[in-house]
């Protein structure tokens, strides 16, 4: 790592607040009719960013629904309390699919090298179906948004390998 890098990280927050977002409309119509349901992806993600150290204020199953995402995202980037957010499935290829439609919309600086490093490292571990992720990230209004796939082994590597060591980081320079 460079000496601007470690000098940038060493002033970026080291704690942040996290918003965690489930895009998955089976999940949430299970959940709607009362239904017990596990959320394996869900549960992964909260507790990587608690292991690094970062709070995760709330975390929602929402449907894979045009007004349902895109009034998640407002409302993250009214919440002066939150720092980042996480929409977690919809990302793949299939027409009900429309998480990165509903929130890229909303970024004011994309950060192309998210979904390049995610799909490299996907790659290394599941092959060639790495090219069907559509995971990507952006800033906007000082926070950073992150829309990666819900299969657990997809949550490990953009949480623990992406956003972990670089969210604080991301969430400085969008603020500056």
């Amino acid at each position: 790592m460079s000496e601007s890098t470690k000098t940038h990280k060493s002033h970026a927050p080291r704690k942040l607040n996290f918003a965690v977002f489930i895009c998955s409309t089976s999940r949430y119509e299970a959940l709607q009719k009362g239904e017990n349901t596990t959320d394996v992806s869900g549960d992964t993600v909260e507790s990587l960013l608690t292991a690094a150290g970062h709070s995760v204020l709330f975390r929602r199953v929402i449907l894979d629904d045009k007004a349902m995402i895109e009034h998640a995202v407002k409302s993250v980037l009214s919440n002066a309390g939150l720092d980042a957010a996480i929409f977690c499935g919809g990302t793949g290829v299939t027409h009900s699919d429309i998480t990165i439609e509903m929130v890229s919309p909303f970024f004011e600086k994309t950060l192309p090298g998210f979904g390049e490093f995610f799909r490299r490292l996907s790659y290394d571990k599941m092959g060639s179906a790495a090219v069907m992720s559509r995971a990507v990230a952006g800033v906007a209004k000082g926070k950073a948004l992150f829309c990666i796939p819900g299969s657990p082994d997809a949550v490990r590597i953009s949480v623990e390998l992406l956003i972990s060591p670089e969210a604080s980081h991301i969430v400085k320079h969008a603020r500056e």
